[in-house]
């Protein structure tokens, strides 16, 4: 038995995937009620090591203590088998300058195209985007670009929306939306990092409070 000093980022799912066991065993070892949430700074008991492997990272650079969410990362399934990163990359604070430039690229997009009206063209204004920023165009509807970002330029990270949000830059994919066009194409966007709103064709000014959205992934621009 061994501990692991829960990092920014961490969930139990790709813990448990690391340390070759399951989010049911840390979660009951732990004594942790909602595997959902895991919080920064914390130790976690790990099964099935010796006490002489440490994974406790070096002093001052602990967890800052905040709580992380999507503990056992329901939403980091991949139509193409690519693998999910544990990391979730960066925050609002180490975003690159790709990142950033995506954002803002994303934010002109939108407000060329449909302002803060939605015009049913999601892929279009993320594709726009895209392209405005990096060069190259993406193409296929809302639920097809996640598999059409290519992967030398992009990397699916598990997260949740809520810090997605946090973050500029980052791609947004849903399979699925409530409205009709949505439960064919799904949707897509792109974070402004402002914890709340996203752009496409339009700015979202509350995505989090978007309901009836299955099948959210997330990529982060490598470039």
């Amino acid at each position: 038995m061994s501990t692991y000093r829960i990092r920014q980022g961490d969930t139990l799912s790709a813990l448990a995937s690391r340390f070759k066991t399951s989010v049911s065993e840390l979660a009951r070892l732990n004594k942790i009620a909602n595997p959902n949430l895991i919080y920064a700074g914390k130790s976690l008991r790990i099964p099935g090591h010796d006490r002489s492997d440490s994974f406790e990272p070096a002093k001052g650079r602990s967890g800052s203590g905040t709580k992380g969410t999507s503990g056992t990362g329901r939403n980091n399934g991949t139509k193409s088998g690519g693998q999910v990163e544990e990391s979730r990359g960066a925050s609002s604070g180490q975003a690159t300058a790709a990142m950033r430039k995506l954002a803002t690229a994303g934010r002109a997009a939108a407000m060329s195209m449909g302002g803060y009206n939605s015009q049913g063209l999601c892929a279009t204004g993320v594709s726009k985007a895209i392209q405005n920023a990096f060069g190259f165009k993406v193409w296929g509807n809302g639920n097809q670009i996640d598999n059409n970002l290519p992967r030398d330029k992009f990397k699916q990270v598990n997260m949740s929306l809520a810090e997605a949000l946090k973050i500029p830059g980052m791609v947004l994919t849903w399979e699925r939306t409530s409205s009709a066009a949505g439960s064919k194409y799904g949707h897509t966007a792109i974070t402004t990092g402002d914890g709340r709103s996203s752009v496409s064709d339009f700015i979202e000014r509350n995505t989090l409070g978007a309901g009836g959205r299955t099948g959210l992934k997330i990529f982060m621009p490598t470039m």
